[in-house]
């Protein structure tokens, strides 16, 4: 979940989908600015921090990048488990990749936080003549199913930033700030003695 106070934000963020569709490399490019052409495959998880300031509030990133094998999925719920915000990405070169994405997005619908914040990330938009899913279809299923649509190319670094400021954004609005802790009042008796209670 994420915890707000004074304006600071720390939000569990976690990236789902298929091996290969690029999850590493989205996260890697927007937290180092890096981008490899052979990146290797993801085991279990890998965890970055990274810290946006926003107008409205500073953000701080816990990002969980999951391995996309599946010999790894039973132990996704552990990494999504208390998330305020999930990216699931696919590949627009692999029907298989997009069709694995809307599992993933059930499974959260099923099961991870009610009020979690979901985008679906179409990546490596970069192979556009490559292209096997239809940008039109994966927008349709993000609008059927609630999620925010974005395409995505973690090589070139197209929207890779605007995927990260557009969920702090919505983490954001989401967190309100208040202050935190009680507040002491005092209330006074017939005998002249004052006693403080609480009150949230």
């Amino acid at each position: 979940m994420a915890r707000t106070g004074n304006k600071n934000v720390q939000a569990k963020l976690v990236f789902l989908g298929d091996m290969g569709a690029g999850k590493t490399s989205l996260v890697l490019r927007f937290v180092k600015g890096q981008f490899s052409e052979y990146q290797e495959s993801t085991i279990g998880a890998a965890f970055f921090t990274q810290v946006l300031s926003l107008n409205e509030a500073t953000i701080k990133f816990d990002i969980w990048d999951t391995a996309g094998q599946e010999r790894y999925h039973s132990l996704a719920p552990m990494y999504y488990r208390g998330a305020a915000a999930a990216v699931v990405v696919y590949d627009i070169t692999s029907m298989d990749s997009f069709v694995r994405a809307k599992k993933w997005v059930q499974e959260l619908q099923r099961q991870g936080n009610p009020n979690l914040i979901m985008f679906l990330a179409a990546n490596k938009a970069d192979l556009e003549g490559k292209r096997k899913v239809p940008a039109e279809d994966g927008d349709q299923y993000a609008k059927e199913n609630g999620l925010v649509f974005v395409e995505t190319s973690a090589k070139s670094a197209q929207n890779v930033n605007e995927l990260f400021y557009e969920i702090a954004k919505r983490l954001a609005k989401a967190n309100p700030s208040r202050t935190t802790g009680m507040k002491l009042q005092g209330r006074s008796q017939e005998s002249g003695r004052r006693l403080f209670c609480c009150s949230a």
